[in-house]
């Protein structure tokens, strides 16, 4: 049996490839997993992340599947069984993001983003989760959103999922950690994954200020927060959380307007 692996979906760039060095760096093999080939190019990278650990060495397993079919979990599933890996450390970081109204996407994308965000994350913990209260042992990190604890157009599909993977992860950090698994809420802002398309600057700016966090530093604190066993952690922290208040406290009919005025 091949012990003290870490699995990590979406990990060919930005978040995911971040936290899989930062659990390289912890000593973990790692199951990297991608619907992208470029996947295969982060081994030899993660390698060398592994020889800052204790350990001086790690094997780094790179596999690409499309995690937005309904039978990719169980599929996943069945292949650490194959290869006989045990899986202490799983981190559901696969996802999409986008900007538009909700009947304005496409069929194929709304099922798309409901697969990746509710029903595979949902289902890894399933059943990777049993085995780790049966171990008495293990960590589960999932990748929410802010967005999650907020109701806004354009982000409807994209936030509601959210709020169900950080509901479902509530849940489950209070079922298990009785077992010794410790289950946690990631809940980033911006990121600087260059996944929104702003102006350098604006970036640079963002980022002196505390307001939009490096990939790097998302890790830091999202592997510290689940180490230490806590439910949930925001990053960055205070200006997401206050905006994230403000924005629960605006009336539906002022949402409306803002809409009707065009300011968002």
């Amino acid at each position: 049996m091949k012990e003290h692996f870490a699995l990590v979906t979406g990990a060919s760039s930005g978040i995911g490839l971040a936290i899989a060095k930062g659990l390289a760096q912890r000593g973990y093999n790692l199951l990297i997993v991608s619907n992208v080939e470029a996947i295969h190019e982060r081994i030899e990278e993660l390698k060398e992340e592994g020889q800052k650990s204790k350990e001086g060495s790690i094997e780094v397993i790179a596999l690409v599947m499309d995690l937005g079919q309904q039978g990719s979990a169980r599929e996943l599933y069945e292949y650490t069984k194959l290869e006989e890996i045990e899986i202490e450390v799983l981190v559901n970081n696969a996802g999409v993001y986008h900007d538009k109204d909700i009947l304005d996407d496409s069929e194929a994308f709304t099922g798309l983003i409901m697969n990746l965000h509710m029903y595979t994350p949902a289902m890894l913990c399933y059943l990777f989760g049993q085995e780790m209260r049966a171990r008495r042992k293990g960590y589960i990190m999932n990748i929410c959103s802010v967005t999650s604890r907020i109701v806004a157009q354009r982000l409807g599909t994209y936030a509601s999922t959210k709020s169900f993977l950080a509901a479902f992860t509530k849940s489950l950090h209070i079922e298990l950690k009785p077992y010794g698994v410790y289950v946690t809420d990631v809940s980033p802002g911006a990121v600087d994954t260059g996944l929104f398309s702003i102006p350098q600057w604006v970036t640079k700016a963002g980022k002196c200020l505390g307001i939009i966090a490096s990939p790097e530093m998302l890790s830091r604190r999202a592997l510290r927060a689940l180490f230490h066993g806590r439910s949930k952690t925001t990053i960055p922290t205070v200006f997401w959380q206050v905006l994230c208040f403000i924005i629960m406290l605006i009336p539906t009919c002022v949402l409306r307007l803002i809409r009707r005025l065009g300011w968002f």
